[in-house]
């Protein structure tokens, strides 16, 4: 990667995640019956960070999940699923609840099409809401997030890197421009 330029701070990240935090109380009037599922790696982290909002704010312990999506990805042979182990924890049952599926950045729409394809394998959720740090547009799929934290119009040639202190060096978020080998 060449250039970098950081679109969001700790702070930042913070404010949106208590914004998406406000807006999954208020379109559930509560959090009854509400599961997050975090999609592995850094959406369980957000997820995580979620669920500490809806306790500060709500008073109300949500469970979180890991969903691990390996299983039903599109772009690996059957040989190499098979090598894979998939690692979900879900936490409880999910059927009849709201299950929200937390990523870190929605591009394609492929990886929340394979989320939401596991979902089902472990219950018939009431419905599956999507909720993104950053969604930077270029959907391959109808696929559209109900909770986002930040816009981020990008080219083809630039990727979002999403940083977070559980697992990285720095809470933030970066755009970076491909260089020509890449």
């Amino acid at each position: 990667m060449a250039q970098e330029s950081k679109i969001m701070d700790d702070m930042g990240l913070d404010r949106a995640l208590a914004r998406i935090t406000h807006e999954i109380i208020e379109r559930n009037n509560g959090v009854k019956d509400v599961i997050l599922l975090g999609i592995k790696t850094r959406g369980v982290y957000i997820a995580q960070r979620l669920s500490k909002n809806i306790l500060k704010f709500e008073n109300v312990q949500v469970p979180v999940g890991v969903l691990d999506i390996t299983q039903h990805r599109d772009d690996l042979s059957p040989e190499d699923k098979k090598l894979k182990k998939s690692e979900c924890e879900i936490p409880c049952d999910i059927t009849d609840k709201t299950v929200i599926l937390v990523d870190d950045v929605l591009y394609t729409g492929r990886t929340i099409r394979a989320a939401i394809e596991s979902v089902f394998n472990f219950g018939r959720p009431k419905t599956v809401e999507l909720a993104v740090l950053i969604d930077r547009g270029h959907r391959e799929l109808p696929i559209r997030p109900d909770y986002v934290g930040k816009n981020v119009p990008t080219s083809r040639d630039e990727v979002i890197k999403v940083m977070l202190s559980e697992i990285d060096d720095e809470t933030a978020v970066y755009i970076m421009k491909k260089t020509k080998n890449e």
